[in-house]
């Protein structure tokens, strides 16, 4: 595999870029070179697609080209043009139901808990979620499409193919932050990036170095317990 001039970092081991991977919110104003960035596409691009299609799209953007689509993504929600974005595709369930919502409840409450927003500071929340479109200050965003005559298929695809790219920015000392966010405000990217209709917007995502001094990246997030999810059989005792 040739991963180009960017071959020559230093690479943290496998299982610590796994272990040590964690959804970022706050970033130094710190560039990340393109180098390292294609670096880490290129290891990810060896993620497994059915037939090896690779459906998966990519827009990476930084500087005035990052800041730019960040402005037109606020003003458009501050002018009321999409007063109540959503994504034409469901990421989450339409009816939730336990252990997720509890899940996903111990997460929200947990993450306000470290920002000092208290249940009904709505002020608060939407001014933290609005960061979202900033990339949470990170120096790379990137935005993440499928055509859309594609099937869930892809979209497994496309989930081994991010699972590796947040494994490889890692594995570089980056970090990084998966954003479902930006599949809501479709309609400006739509525009601002001349994506054409016959693609769908999955999700962002920033890239960047991690600044450890803002109290949202001491956020501890936890796994369930193996047995939990898995069921085994067939292996010899012991």
């Amino acid at each position: 595999m040739t991963l180009g001039c960017g071959s020559g970092y230093q690479w943290l081991p496998a299982n610590e870029a796994i272990a040590s991977r964690r959804a970022v919110r706050g970033y130094l104003d710190r560039d990340v070179p393109l180098d390292m960035v294609k670096t880490a596409l290129a290891l990810a691009s060896r993620a497994p697609s059915g037939s090896n299609i690779q459906p998966w799209k990519v827009r990476v953007l930084a500087g005035d080209a990052k800041k730019g689509l960040s402005a037109a993504i606020l003003d458009s929600l501050a002018a009321g043009v999409q007063e109540k974005p959503k994504a034409d595709w469901n990421y989450y369930p339409v009816n939730w139901r336990e252990p997720y919502i509890g899940r996903r409840r111990k997460l929200g409450w947990g993450l306000y808990g470290l920002l000092g927003i208290g249940k009904g500071d709505t002020e608060k929340a939407e001014a933290f979620r609005l960061k979202n479109y900033e990339f949470f200050g990170a120096p790379v965003g990137m935005i993440f499409t499928l055509d859309r005559d594609m099937e869930i298929g892809s979209f497994l695809d496309l989930g081994i193919f991010l699972g590796q790219l947040v494994v490889a920015v890692r594995g570089l000392g980056l970090d990084s932050c998966l954003q479902q966010s930006f599949a809501d405000v479709h309609e400006v990217l739509y525009r601002e990036l001349e994506i054409p209709a016959t693609e769908r917007i999955i999700c962002g995502m920033a890239l960047g170095y991690a600044d450890d001094s803002l109290p949202q990246n001491r956020l501890v997030t936890e796994r369930v317990a193996v047995e939990e999810f898995a069921s085994f059989s067939g292996f010899a005792a012991g």
